[in-house]
């Protein structure tokens, strides 16, 4: 494990932008960046557009290690190059940035209320090329829709079971258990995962540290006590839908998390903008994420 990484990753001042739109969810994102399906034939295209557009926020000189902690990439993604390196040690030798890798693939049907991941096929390998591509963590997610008691724990289960085998090989796992914003159950879900959560916890040993990335809490503050959990080395907060305005807002009331925010990090870009209008627009919704996910500001208003 890279220890400055690690350091940076515990104590360092920032938030961790999200660029790992899979396959399923790539058509959606280049629609808000202004590209259509028209624009591309084939799956081949369509990702050497989306490499495109991660690339310019990444090669931005508005990207930078003064606000951004660490970035998360899709494999594809952490397989191309960026500006001539690879894209992860790009984001840590030129920017000073913390790589981390997608490896789920995808979620399963809905049963008790959560969608759980399915099997990640190779996963030994698919963790050894994270390792030699110099990538510090994983990130897996799961959703969690209803207050189902069964459905939360076998979705916690299976967080942690994966991330055990990611903890073995010296990476630290980004734990995401999605809970679903418009659930009419969000609160009682909440309360039944923070359970499970500190019960997993509790259960690592002195050497394992993970982040948990959790949807924004109903209750300002609910998840303190993750925050300050020995075993978690950072709770980032993702942006589940919400406005960047709203994500904001919402992230500001909870001290000690930080943003993990993929379409409200994005919002406003467009490829048809000139380079300075993409990076002005870049660097307003950075520093605005910036400033809610820092201590010090959250503390004039917690």
């Amino acid at each position: 494990m890279n220890i400055e990484q690690y350091e940076r990753m515990r104590s360092g001042d920032g938030f961790i932008a999200a660029l790992d739109q899979s396959g399923g969810s790539t058509p959606g994102a280049l629609q808000h960046y202004g590209i259509t399906e028209a624009d591309y034939s084939n799956e081949t295209e369509m990702f050497d557009l989306i490499h495109k557009m991660r690339s310019r926020i990444m090669m931005s000189p508005v990207f930078t290690s003064d606000r951004i902690l660490a970035v998360i990439l899709f494999e594809m993604t952490m397989k191309r190059t960026v500006d001539g390196l690879p894209s992860a040690k790009y984001l840590w030798q030129r920017k000073g940035i913390v790589p981390f890798l997608k490896i789920d693939d995808g979620l399963r049907e809905e049963f008790n209320g959560a969608l759980l991941m399915k099997p990640i096929h190779e996963l030994d390998q698919r963790l050894q090329e994270a390792n030699s591509n110099g990538i510090f963590g994983t990130k897996m997610r799961s959703v969690i829709k209803l207050a189902n008691a069964t459905g939360i724990g076998a979705c916690v289960d299976q967080q942690f079971e994966i991330a055990d085998q990611i903890m073995q090989v010296d990476l630290v796992p980004i734990i995401e258990p999605e809970v679903d914003i418009n659930s009419s159950d969000k609160s009682w879900i909440e309360c039944i995962l923070k359970r499970s959560l500190i019960e997993h916890l509790n259960s690592l040993d002195s050497t394992q540290s993970v982040i948990l990335k959790l949807t924004l809490p109903d209750v300002a503050s609910y998840y303190s006590d993750l925050v300050d959990h020995p075993r978690v080395l950072r709770v980032a907060a993702l942006s589940g839908g919400y406005s960047q305005t709203k994500a904001t807002q919402l992230l500001m009331q909870n001290k000690g998390v930080i943003a993990s925010f993929s379409r409200a990090l994005t919002e406003g870009l467009n490829a048809k903008q000139s380079d300075l209008e993409f990076d002005q627009v870049l660097d307003k919704s950075i520093q605005k994420i910036y400033m809610a996910s820092k201590v010090e500001s959250k503390s004039k208003l917690v």
